[in-house]
């Protein structure tokens, strides 16, 4: 898969959770995606994702060599993950979902089946 088709097909699957919008130029973020008013995640460039969790599953995933911490805002729980290629989608999507679950229970935002 092409770096844009990359680009698009995680974009995609993102705004495909319940309650996303995207925010294109959103700041310093080429894609901020939000739930509510909660900006859980953005992406730089080509595949460049932050991801922000709660301080204990950062911990987590930071220790089980998930992801690698975030430059300039690891006291804000984010992570950082570079998907590469369509290996990557995966686990940067169980990332994503794992923010999404829980941004989305603090903005009562309805869940559907099997995302």
């Amino acid at each position: 898969m092409k770096s844009e088709e990359l680009h698009q097909e995680l974009r995609q699957r993102i705004l495909n959770l319940s309650g996303v919008t995207e925010r294109q130029n959103a700041g310093i973020h080429e894609d901020a995606f939000f739930v509510g008013r909660t900006m859980f995640m953005h992406i730089h460039g080509r595949g460049h994702c932050d991801i922000r969790l709660p301080k204990a599953d950062q911990e987590r995933v930071l220790a089980e060599g998930k992801a690698r911490p975030h430059r300039w805002a690891p006291e804000a729980g984010y992570v950082t993950l570079i998907v590469d290629d369509e290996a990557d989608l995966d686990p940067a999507m169980d990332l994503i979902r794992m923010s999404h679950l829980y941004f989305a229970d603090k903005a009562s935002v309805p869940q559907m089946q099997n995302q």
